[in-house]
């Protein structure tokens, strides 16, 4: 049965606005976990923009699911992630002037850099995901670093609206879910999903993993955490 993972840098997004202490993005993972999801994601970003180091300190003691750390091949990041030992990292790109990640990791024009950065977090013990576009060639190029999963970037298939531009956005992933899984790699996928697109997906076999934090946390302001994340573990899960 796939899983849920739960992103709650939005939580940390508002405090910031502040400046201040609430709300309180440990919290929310707490709550998140009780509303029975499977794990907790959050972006470490170079420039701090809402998870701060101390969260993510906290959250290493404080979980009792997974944590996944999303962070930039960078040299710092890295670093902090060896000290604070997630049980996975994820890979992706990093620009300063995005407000979300927006697209995948290019694992063949960074080859090199990435399979340096997932040998050293192999070194550590931790496992290693890549954020990368549903193309067979950034699968292949993350199967010959050594990854262990790839996160399938979903946010094309989430902005489709056009029956047609569905349908052919969710071929190109079930492929790559496919070929990925072929290849030995773990397969999740994330970006953009929500309530009302998740269903096409669930009916693909080789996705092990959700990664869905926007929608939960728009859903959370009106229904509260725990219901808002086992809302969407029931349709992740089919449970009827």
């Amino acid at each position: 049965m796939a899983k849920l993972a739960v992103n709650i840098d939005h939580v940390a997004t508002l405090r910031q606005a502040r400046r201040g202490d609430e709300p309180d993005p440990v919290t929310a993972a707490a709550l998140a976990e009780l509303g029975g999801c499977d794990g907790i994601i959050v972006h470490l970003r170079e420039d701090r923009r809402h998870i701060q180091d101390r969260d993510l300190e906290i959250l290493r003691k404080t979980i009792t699911t997974s944590l996944n750390l999303e962070m930039a091949p960078a040299a710092e990041i890295v670093a902090i992630a060896l000290r604070i030992k997630p049980d996975v990292c994820t890979l992706v790109p990093e620009k300063r002037e995005e407000l979300t990640t927006e697209g995948g990791l290019d694992v063949v024009g960074h080859y090199r850099l990435v399979e340096d950065v997932v040998a050293k977090l192999h070194g550590g013990g931790i496992s290693v995901s890549l954020f990368v576009d549903p193309t067979a060639e950034q699968i292949d190029a993350a199967q010959a670093v050594k990854a262990d999963c790839v996160e399938i970037h979903t946010g094309i298939y989430s902005r489709a609206r056009v029956k047609a531009d569905i349908d052919r956005e969710t071929a190109s992933i079930e492929r790559c879910a496919h070929h990925a899984s072929g290849v030995g790699l773990e397969v999740r996928v994330g970006h953009g999903l929500n309530y009302h697109n998740i269903g096409r997906l669930t009916s693909i076999s080789e996705i092990a993993e959700y990664s869905i934090g926007h929608s939960i946390m728009a859903r959370a302001v009106f229904v509260g955490m725990e219901r808002a994340v086992r809302e969407m573990v029931s349709l992740v899960k089919n449970i009827r």
